[in-house]
């Protein structure tokens, strides 16, 4: 197949990119290039490459032509630093994906995959003793300022233990990120039907690896983590390091984008079909940040009690829906992947001058 691998310049997107080549695919390669994650021009690795916005229509029409699938992975990430970037998320992620969708419907290309994210969930799913499963509502401020994190129960104010999440779990975006990330699937689904096409959304948890952007206001925190020990400094880890978490590696992310691009053709058309990926071997962010220190060999995390109110407490996927129908297994374990990634580059930003 000819595929079409929007921000395929990006952490994720080249991966992507590499595992298309390496599965006997033709990816082509349309990315912005956008300072906040390019101070520098990648090299497009012999692959053809347009250096374009995904919001430019015409740019659109011509990186089309000629593509049997789209990977779409050009997406503006992270919670930002407040929300005076809602604009520049919805710009990218959302008008970015309409342009994109409808020059698919133009030019007859009826297959995409998109880069989801665990983050339209909101917090994850929850079981109280006493009342089965429960939905707690945002986090206070309050609450989170006296060093209590765990969200309670609405029914009686108790602890309820955190769970996997299925796909069929109610949306629940907490902030501009998540809602745009949303925004994205409901678009999908409605060109999906308005064509009779095959949309999939792989819904990323937590991923890391080789290549993962050095420290920005939109990095992940295994970004933060690892930026951090490669200046001498110990992982400031939030809250109390008991933030539950799915960290799974981009190599796995790259073979479950393959895999759903290449099974979308027996997939039901005129629908979206949301898939978890996630590792299935969740870890809290302390344990992250502990397994990176001792791989690297720096400085032992601190532990800051610090927040960020968009954030939530616990959020894992049961992915086994997307072991079963496509027949995708990850292959990194978390002590390999982590160590890994304590000894791999990190790609330079804007925010550390390159």
């Amino acid at each position: 197949m000819r595929v079409l691998v929007t921000g395929g310049a990006g952490f994720i997107g080249s991966h992507i990119v590499t595992s298309l080549r390496l599965a006997g695919h033709e990816p082509v390669v349309l990315d912005a290039l956008l300072p906040s994650a390019h101070p520098t021009a990648p090299d497009p690795q012999g692959v053809e490459f347009l250096h374009a916005d995904i919001r430019d229509a015409a740019s659109v029409r011509a990186a089309l032509h000629g593509v049997d699938a789209v990977c779409h992975q050009a997406a503006m990430v992270g919670l930002g630093k407040d929300f005076a970037d809602a604009p520049a998320y919805v710009g990218c992620n959302d008008l970015g994906t309409a342009v994109l969708l409808a020059g698919m419907a133009e030019a007859g290309v009826r297959r995409l995959v998109l880069a989801g994210s665990m983050v339209v969930y909101g917090e994850g799913r929850y079981e109280c003793p006493l009342h089965g499963l429960v939905r707690p509502g945002p986090r206070r401020r309050e609450d989170l300022a006296a060093g209590s994190f765990e969200p309670r129960c609405p029914a009686c104010g108790s602890e309820p233990a955190p769970g996997l999440v299925g796909e069929d779990a109610p949306a629940d975006p907490r902030n501009v990120y998540a809602a745009t990330k949303l925004m994205q699937e409901h678009l999908a689904a409605a060109w999906a039907r308005a064509v009779s096409a095959t949309a999939v959304s792989l819904r990323y948890h937590n991923v890391y690896g080789p290549g993962m952007p050095r420290d920005t206001p939109y990095a992940g925190v295994a970004s933060l983590f690892r930026s951090a020990l490669a200046r001498g400094d110990a992982p400031r880890v939030f809250e109390d390091g008991g933030q539950r978490r799915d960290f799974v590696h981009v190599r796995d992310v790259a073979a479950a984008n393959v895999i759903a691009l290449e099974a979308a053709g027996s997939l039901p058309t005129g629908a979206l079909t949301a898939y978890n990926t996630g590792s299935g071997d969740p870890h809290t962010v302390g344990e992250m940040a502990a397994a990176l220190a001792r791989a690297h060999g720096g400085e032992q995390p601190v532990v800051t009690g610090e927040f960020r109110l968009g954030d939530v407490r616990h959020i894992t996927a049961d992915s086994s829906r997307l072991r079963r129908e496509l027949g995708w297994r990850p292959e990194v374990g978390f002590a390999e992947g982590m160590a890994e990634f304590a000894r791999a580059g990190q790609r330079a930003s804007a925010a550390v001058g390159g």
